[in-house]
């Protein structure tokens, strides 16, 4: 079997030293090289070859968005990115995300030897799936054009209190791996008034709240990290926290957002599969379910328990995923009766979710 070959680039001799250590360690890696600045790299790329880089952000002459943003627009390949877990660190990782990367690699602050020695086997799980993938360049997204619409509330105001509860659309999205980049492609495409949005995406806890503020930058609705009880409004998205499960619950007046501190499920925390539940047992029928790109098989399970009652379930195709491991799984599962590219996903749960109520409710009659 041929093995990954991987050049790693960072400005510093220690963990260039650690990182090529750990990876050589692993039988299915080779490091063919490694550079202390893009500009060396630039030409250890043309004469090596690698398969994968590993690329440290700060680095002298050059940093690593500037090149990893010009390697994507000339020569795009798989880049695993090494960041520090801080806040700046996670706004650079998310923007590196953005422009192509497809995964990346903590790099703690202190006690180097020790703390990269435990991560061996996470940074050589990333580069080697790195080496599968099929680089992206950022998608420039048409946000559809959606006159405004005025309800009758503008004439006269409803006196009765409404039946709130299955008569709603709530949309929920779950992803992994490249889905920072898919839900930007979803949610910039979003109009001010969509319906309300739950969204489960496989992240650290230090990446969830500045990736829920990059998101609101981007998209007409208003984006925000879940907090424990918030009401669930139109016009709304809500990500769930990085250490923290996300469910849909009904308080007795509204939907709400319960944010949950129970064990990982499916090895992971957030569990996009706890949030399809918690939609299925809670919106059922009127809710819609999207499982775009990532590795595993988390939320395959729960898109099918929505759409046995009575959901419409989507997931996104092969060819637009970095990797097609969840949207595949499900829809082997037949958790889902579409599939689409990822530019065609946000247009076709607006088309959803304009669908009369009542369609839904009978389906599951």
């Amino acid at each position: 079997m041929q093995r990954v070959r991987v050049l790693v680039i960072d400005d510093s001799a220690l963990v260039r030293k650690l990182l090529s250590t750990m990876l050589a360690c692993d039988p299915a890696i080779e490091v063919v090289g490694v550079a202390a600045d893009p500009l060396i790299a630039r030409e250890k790329i043309k004469q090596l070859e690698p398969d994968v880089l590993t690329l440290d952000v700060e680095m002298p002459r050059m940093d690593g968005l500037t090149f990893l943003e010009n390697l994507m627009r000339l020569r795009p390949m798989p880049v695993v990115m090494v960041s520090s877990l801080t806040q700046q660190g996670a706004e650079v990782t998310l923007r590196a995300l953005e422009l192509g990367a497809v995964d990346f690699f903590t790099k703690p602050s202190n006690d180097l030897a020790s703390t990269f020695a435990a991560g061996a086997q996470e940074i050589c799980a990333k580069v080697k799936l790195a080496a599968l993938t099929r680089p992206r360049v950022r998608t420039i997204v048409r946000k559809l054009e959606v006159a405004p619409r005025l309800s009758a509330d503008a004439v006269l105001p409803r006196a009765q209190t409404p039946d709130s509860r299955g008569g709603s659309r709530i949309i929920a999205i779950g992803a992994s791996t490249g889905g920072t980049e898919a839900i930007r492609v979803v949610l910039e495409a979003m109009p001010p008034d969509a319906p309300p949005i739950l969204i489960t995406q496989h992240i650290p806890a230090a990446f969830s709240g500045p990736f829920a503020a990059r998101m609101d930058n981007c998209s007409a609705m208003r984006v925000c990290e879940a907090r424990d009880g918030q009401p669930i409004q139109h016009g709304h998205a809500y990500i769930a926290p990085g250490s923290q499960h996300l469910l849909a619950m009904w308080d007795g007046a509204r939907y709400v957002c319960r944010l949950h501190d129970g064990p990982p499920v499916n090895r992971h925390k957030p569990s996009v599969d706890v949030l399809f539940r918690s939609v299925a047992a809670t919106v059922g029928a009127p809710a819609i379910g999207a499982l775009l790109t990532g590795m595993g098989d988390d939320g395959a399970r729960g898109l099918a328990e929505m759409r046995e009652g009575g959901a419409m379930t989507l997931v996104q195709d092969e060819a637009s995923s970095v990797v097609w491991g969840m949207p595949g799984a499900a829809w082997k599962l037949g958790a889902a009766s579409e599939m689409l590219p990822l530019d065609h996903i946000a247009a076709r749960l607006l088309e959803l979710a304009r669908q009369p109520i009542a369609r839904a409710m009978r389906a599951v009659t």
